[in-house]
């Protein structure tokens, strides 16, 4: 058994989903990933008792470090997280494996998206409560995905835009969430930092022997603007790259529905008409159509209120003339329910009645909730 690890002061956070199980010195299920800290004293006993399992990547002889086993994204998430960290960590220390396992973590992320869009849109809204940058950093390689395939990208240029989603921030990784946490006014000094990021992360990427020109020109332009506003060669229009504006697109979007020490979250329709928006001259308009297209109106992950007075969890997107899915978490009366009740809210008496925006969101085992086995 992988020896138990005790968790870290700050890992753990009041009102957001526990992103792995807790085990205790025994090794036995104390909570599980989904359960959400409800109270400080919760908080400190879990601080004191409460373990997990770190992951450990092993290196097989494949060209590429690649995970094959079936994609349950509840249960890959921190496996993701932390093959993102040690493949970043690569970059940043020119390791000659940075390469390999830049492809291998790009191709389980493209795995994940294929054969679970559902649950792998989900873990983007179910943990974008005040992800830190690694999560941000795999939610937009998660939506430049579905994305560029919605926008039509071949299957060889959505595989770039992947891996430029998992490196064009490489340079902000030490500060990003120390940045995310203050709700002082930028100084001079952190803002040079945020406009040279693109160039910084392509000259990291560089020394570890990493250059795929595409790669290198997504990243170098995903915060130009189509108008001639962005940064640093102020470009406009077809000189810049769709790949390039999906990735700005695909931040944008985890920026409007992530709280940070200075503002609010954006709730999930605020942030469709903001989009909507954006196909005004930001950005080409079919890329803004496109996440619209695969949000849909209630993406998984949000939850929301249905017209009998139930309460759940929106599941799967719409089917044909059926959808969307929801679980039903909550009783009309407010009760918690043992288990859960899909309800197709194409019927009248299920039909979604408004989002739920809970101040501490609820416990749910997620992936029991998406059917998966634990």
């Amino acid at each position: 058994m992988t020896e138990l690890v005790r968790i870290a002061p700050g890992a753990l956070t009041i009102g957001r989903p526990l992103p792995w199980n807790v085990y205790d010195a025994d090794g036995n299920v104390l909570l599980r990933q989904g359960y959400v800290i409800q109270t400080d004293s919760q908080l400190e006993q879990l601080f004191e008792r409460g373990r997990f399992k770190p992951r450990k990547i092993e290196r097989p002889q494949e060209e590429v470090f690649e995970d094959t086993r079936d994609r349950n994204p509840f249960a890959d998430y921190p496996d993701l997280l932390h093959s993102l960290e040690a493949t970043l960590k690569a970059i940043t220390d020119s390791d000659p494996s940075a390469n390999k396992r830049l492809l291998g973590l790009a191709r389980m992320i493209e795995r994940t998206c294929a054969e679970s869009p559902d649950a792998t849109l989900a873990l983007v809204h179910l943990y974008s409560i005040g992800p830190v940058i690694y999560e941000q950093i795999l939610f937009y390689a998660i939506l430049c995905q579905f994305i560029g395939k919605k926008f039509g990208l071949e299957e060889q240029r959505v595989s770039v835009l992947t891996t430029a989603a998992l490196t064009a921030n490489l340079a902000l990784v030490p500060i990003a969430d120390k940045l995310n946490a203050s709700n002082t006014v930028l100084n001079d000094e952190q803002r040079g930092v945020i406009r040279k990021h693109p160039q910084r992360s392509i000259q990291a990427l560089k020394a570890a022997g990493i250059d795929n020109k595409l790669l290198l020109t997504i990243i170098a332009q995903h915060h130009e603007q189509a108008d001639g506003s962005g940064y640093p060669r102020g470009l406009s229009g077809t000189e810049i790259r769709p790949e390039a504006e999906i990735l700005a697109l695909a931040e944008r979007y985890i920026a409007m529905i992530t709280k940070r020490a200075y503002r609010q979250r954006m709730n999930v329709t605020d942030a469709r008409k903001l989009i909507a928006n954006l196909a005004d001259g930001k950005f080409r308009p079919a890329i803004p159509k496109a996440l619209l297209q695969v949000l849909g109106e209630h993406p998984p992950g949000i939850l929301v209120r249905l017209e009998n007075n139930e309460v759940g969890v929106v599941t799967r997107r719409p089917v044909r003339a059926r959808g969307p899915f929801v679980k039903a978490i909550f009783g009309p009366r407010g009760n918690r329910y043992t288990g859960t009740f899909e309800r197709d809210t194409s019927e009248p008496d299920f039909g979604i009645q408004s989002l739920e925006e809970p101040e501490i969101m609820p416990s749910m085992d997620f992936s029991l909730v998406w059917g998966f086995r634990s």
